[in-house]
């Protein structure tokens, strides 16, 4: 509290009438011990919590800043879910309302937005956010409010180990670098690989992590790690290091921006080898950064528009019908943090955010755009991944990977 709180003429006099008159209180009420801080509802121990008006979904997302693509596909999935969800009557009666917060892919905006969005918005539920790191951020914040967050799109496995109150509606990376590896091994015939991975960035580094154990697992050799920063540019002296070693594959475990960046200086300093990625790629911004540097390349994801046997046709006909073009892994991701929420509080025992967190806790076989969701017991999805192939300006379905029996 800064001296200005207690007024421009208030002085020391202020002061000792605004401590006694707190000592006071204390001694009315039998002393000022701390108590636990309640959040949603308005029941008790003996009632059940209801709540009255919209049941509000807090987004926090890249809404601007170099990962803006995640953060709007992301938005535009979820408004999908929420318009039929409440053309069909909505929750309990409620209608679900979207509130999305712009975190600018910054650490601290994004744990400002998770506090304002409780604070302010009372949200009933926290949506987000893509990048792992940031979901760290707020979703530390949401387990200490006692308020269930969904990260539709944060593979790395810290996040819901954060907590009982943060769930997924995603595979994690460890299970999409042995994905990758595997494809590599499998499908590629690769025994020789090499890894650039960012330094800065949670979900790149456990993916490198995982793609190097998998593949020296399945009997494959990991040449060179070379690293780098989100918002470096030049690449060169590491991918003339990688060049010497002549792997049979890249894996560039990082985001679309630098990724698409990344290819065009590997091109050029004469890298031919397939260069493969994670769901960190998943934007079309890829393909105009990239080009056709890009293409001939490899990712795993968690969707693909023309995967055979998706059970999206619903979804991916609103989104085009909407938006004028096929969506992207992160909007059908968007679309299933919603379908996670909603069907949690129709099953949930009443209106509080305990209430709801038992239920997203419960959640078994819901027909979901990305697939059937069925959480474990650390509240991570058990699914399959898609791996697809860059062509021209779009990624085509290449397999369907089944978790390990």
């Amino acid at each position: 509290m800064s001296w200005n709180a207690f007024g421009a003429r208030g002085g020391i006099g202020a002061v000792v009438v605004a401590v006694l008159l707190a000592v006071s209180s204390c001694l009315a009420v039998a002393g000022c011990k701390d108590k636990p801080a309640t959040t949603g509802g308005s029941g008790s121990a003996d009632k059940p919590a209801t709540k009255t008006g919209d049941f509000v979904i807090g987004a926090y997302l890249s809404m601007t800043g170099s990962m803006a693509d995640f953060g709007i596909s992301t938005e535009r999935g979820a408004l999908i879910a929420i318009d039929e969800i409440n053309a069909a009557g909505g929750v309990k009666g409620r209608k679900l309302a979207l509130k999305t917060l712009d975190d600018q892919g910054k650490a601290d905006e994004a744990g400002n937005a998770v506090t304002r969005l409780i604070d302010v918005d009372k949200a009933d539920a926290i949506l987000g956010e893509v990048a792992s790191s940031l979901s760290l951020v707020g979703g530390r914040i949401a387990q200490r409010r006692g308020i269930p967050m969904v990260s539709p799109s944060s593979t790395n496995s810290q996040v819901t180990a954060i907590g009982d109150y943060v769930f997924r509606a995603c595979f994690l990376d460890p299970f999409q670098g042995w994905v990758m590896a595997k494809f590599a091994r499998e499908k590629l015939n690769a025994s020789k690989a090499a890894v650039l991975k960012d330094v800065r960035n949670d979900y790149s580094i456990g993916l490198a992590d995982a793609f190097v154990k998998s593949f020296k697992i399945s009997g494959g050799k990991i040449l060179i790690e070379q690293s780098y920063g989100q918002g470096d540019t030049d690449f060169s002296a590491q991918l003339t290091a990688i060049k010497a070693q002549n792997p049979d594959v890249l894996f560039l475990p990082g985001y679309y921006a630098e990724v698409g960046n990344i290819a065009k200086q590997a091109r050029r300093l004469g890298l031919k080898m397939p260069l493969l990625g994670g769901d960190g790629w998943e934007s079309p911004q890829l393909f105009e950064i990239g080009g056709a540097d890009i293409v001939g390349s490899y990712f795993s994801t968690h969707f693909a528009a023309d995967a055979p046997g998706q059970r999206a046709q619903s979804f991916i006909a609103a989104y085009k019908k909407k938006h004028g073009e096929e969506p992207t892994g992160m909007a059908a991701l968007g679309y299933d943090g919603v379908l996670m929420i909603a069907d949690a509080a129709k099953r949930a025992t009443d209106s509080s955010p305990k209430a709801l967190r038992d239920a997203l806790a419960k959640t078994q076989n819901i027909d979901a755009a990305t697939g059937k969701i069925t959480l474990d017991a650390k509240r991570n999805p058990v699914k399959p991944a898609v791996v697809v192939k860059v062509v021209e300006k779009k990624a085509i379905f290449d397999s369907l990977v089944e978790p390990p029996s």
